[in-house]
């Protein structure tokens, strides 16, 4: 199927909030409903995980199986809706030069990259060490008490998880390129957390993980 592309018409000048996220980092904060944030892959083939939680109650929070279930689709891309654990609502794909974003992935771990790879990577920084420590030190999670046991199933930007025909998983070579965005359009106000996947041992991120930009534009007057 060839992926449904659409450009933003948003101006980075007119950006409320441009940050960049260095390779391997977490990154945290609170969109308003209305706001359009946009994942911007600076030089390709970087995967980023993410997760949403409702910035009014936290137990609200991202739910892939919601998301999938309601998009009728395991990959998401313009025009997709992420719900929430409520079956609410929470983010529009309102545009998209990727195509293709992964939903059943998950996000590396000590144990995972023990079990896929090799005992000798169980040191290596993973996806749920910068979800933690976000968590830990991340002025949005420390006030509203967020921690461990809120770690969910995310959504992998960018990344590429073919599902074979015996119903396995393939860690695949990424399709974005450098430039390459997601921009979501929050329906509710939501907190974001992001961990700017550090994984060396799969093609998700060409073996080199690089930064991303994150940017948040204010709601159109004319709405």
């Amino acid at each position: 199927m060839t992926p449904h592309l659409i450009e933003s018409p948003l101006d980075p000048r007119q950006a409320v909030l441009d940050q960049v996220c260095r390779a391997g980092d977490p990154w945290m904060a609170t969109v308003g409903a209305g706001q359009t944030l946009r994942i911007l892959d600076l030089e390709g083939n970087q995967a980023v995980d993410t997760l949403f939680y409702s910035a009014a109650d936290p137990d609200e929070r991202y739910s892939a199986a919601d998301t999938i279930a309601r998009n009728a689709r395991l990959y998401l891309g313009a025009g997709s809706r992420l719900y929430s654990s409520e079956g609410r609502l929470m983010l529009t794909i309102t545009a998209d030069t990727c195509g293709r974003h992964d939903t059943l992935g998950g996000a590396c771990s000590a144990e995972s990259n023990t079990t896929r790879y090799a005992l000798e990577k169980r040191p290596m920084h993973s996806c749920r060490d910068s979800f933690l420590h976000a968590m830990c030190h991340c002025r949005e999670a420390t006030t509203r008490g967020l921690g461990k046991r809120d770690l969910a199933p995310n959504i992998n930007f960018f990344m590429n998880v073919p599902v074979t025909p015996q119903g396995d998983l393939q860690f695949a070579d990424g399709i974005s390129a450098p430039g390459k965005y997601v921009e979501l359009r929050a329906e509710m106000d939501v907190v974001v957390l992001i961990s700017n996947c550090p994984q060396l041992n799969n093609p998700c991120n060409a073996y080199n993980p690089t930064p991303i930009r994150l940017l948040v534009w204010d709601r159109p007057a004319a709405d």
